[in-house]
C-alpha cells in the first residue's frame, strides 16, 4: 500500500483524510508517525501558498509524498479575517472556541450586519509527480448567531449551511466529508489520483 504523509498534527483533519483516501488504496502517515514535531513556517499569502510550503517541507523531512491543505475562514464583514489566519486568530495559544467567541465579537462590532462567509481550502501534494498536484475548494454559507453541533472541529459550530438550517459541526461526519471545502478541493484531488493509479 502507498504512503503518503499528511503534514498535519491536527487529529480531526487525520480522520477526515483517512476516511476518504484510505479506500483509494493509500497508507496515511501523519507528522507524528513520522517523528517530525516541528511546524514549517506558514509564511504565504494565500492558501496555496501555505499549502505548498508545508507539503514540500513534508516531503523534504522524509522522503515520502506529503499531502497537505492550508484551509480557513472567509467573513465578509470582516474584510475576509480570519483566512489564512484562521487557525492562529487572536494568538497562538487560543483553544478553539475562544477563536468561535472572538469572531462572534468581533462581528458585534462590525460595520455592518452581512454574516455571509465562505470556508476555502487549498490541498496539494508535493513528491507523487514531477510537478505539485493542486486543487482548491470552497463552501458557503452564514456565520450562526451562537455555536451550535459536537461534531467538526475549529470553526464548524459557527458555520451555518442556510440550505439545511444547521451548522457543520451539527452533520454527522459522512455529511460534512460529502460537503466541505476540504471535501470539495479533496474531490479534485483524487480524480488526479485516479489516474495516476489508472482507476477511471
Amino acid at each position: 500500500m502507498a504512503k503518503i504523509l499528511i503534514c498535519t498534527q491536527n487529529n480531526g483533519k487525520m480522520k477526515e483524510y483517512s476516511s476518504i483516501l484510505n479506500p483509494l488504496g493509500y497508507e496515511l502517515i501523519s507528522l507524528a508517525d513520522a517523528g517530525i514535531f516541528e511546524q514549517a513556517d506558514e509564511t504565504g499569502t494565500t492558501f496555496e501558498e501555505n499549502s505548498l510550503i508545508k507539503s514540500t517541507y513534508g516531503h523534504e523531512a522524509t522522503g515520502l509524498p506529503c499531502l497537505a491543505d492550508d484551509s480557513g475562514l472567509e467573513i465578509d464583514a470582516l474584510c475576509g479575517e480570519p483566512g489564512i489566519y484562521s487557525a492562529r486568530y487572536g494568538g497562538e495559544n487560543l483553544s478553539d472556541m475562544d477563536r468561535i467567541n472572538l469572531v462572534l465579537r468581533n462581528l458585534e462590532t462590525a460595520p455592518s450586519g452581512n454574516r455571509i462567509a465562505r470556508f476555502v481550502c487549498s490541498i496539494s501534494i508535493v513528491g507523487l509527480t514531477a510537478q505539485p498536484l493542486i486543487a482548491q475548494g470552497a463552501i458557503s454559507g452564514m456565520i450562526n448567531d451562537k455555536p451550535q453541533g459536537e461534531h467538526g472541529f475549529g470553526y464548524d459550530p459557527i458555520f451555518l449551511l442556510p440550505s439545511l438550517n444547521t451548522t457543520i459541526a451539527a452533520l454527522d461526519p459522512h455529511t460534512k466529508n460529502l460537503i466541505s471545502h476540504r471535501a470539495d478541493a479533496l474531490r479534485k484531488i483524487i480524480v488526479s489520483l485516479q489516474k495516476l493509479k489508472g482507476i477511471s
